[in-house]
């Protein structure tokens, strides 16, 4: 079967790696030729998150770029998808489906246009997040 993008591209922190996490990943690569994954340095977490990842950075990239999935793994020092569109070429980004519609996200499908690019959303994994798991964990001390 053909692949519909030649490369992909979809970024996360993936601090406390769940099967959410490896589904999205999953149905990315079903997409793509190529899936590029930006993982989320510690200090682009703390910016916009204002905590710092449980898993430091570098252990997060190696869980992630051990999955047969990936073709590549680069660190997301920025949240502006377009910086990184305009840097390094994909034909499409993965996202999950919550952030569909909002202001941000309409935004930027309209910068993606402007260099052949687009966002496909995909479905998250119900019951499972990783503020789920940090409740959980909370939960037993």
């Amino acid at each position: 079967m053909e692949k519909k993008y030649k490369i992909g591209y979809t970024t996360g922190v993936y601090d406390m790696f769940h099967i959410g996490h490896l589904n999205l990943i999953r149905r990315a690569k079903e997409q793509c030729e190529y899936l590029i994954v930006g993982v989320s340095t510690d200090e682009c977490v703390q910016s916009y998150k204002n905590k710092t990842p449980i898993i430091p950075y570098e252990q997060r990239a190696a869980i992630v770029e051990a999955i047969r999935y990936v073709d590549e793994v680069v660190p997301q020092f920025s949240m502006d998808k377009v910086e990184f569109l305009k840097n390094r070429h994909f034909d499409v980004m993965f996202h999950g489906d919550e952030w569909k519609g909002t202001e941000l996200y309409n935004h930027y499908e309209e910068e993606f246009a402007k260099y052949g690019a687009k966002i496909e959303y995909l479905t998250h994994t119900e019951g499972i997040s990783s503020s789920m798991l940090g409740e959980k964990i909370n939960d037993k001390k």
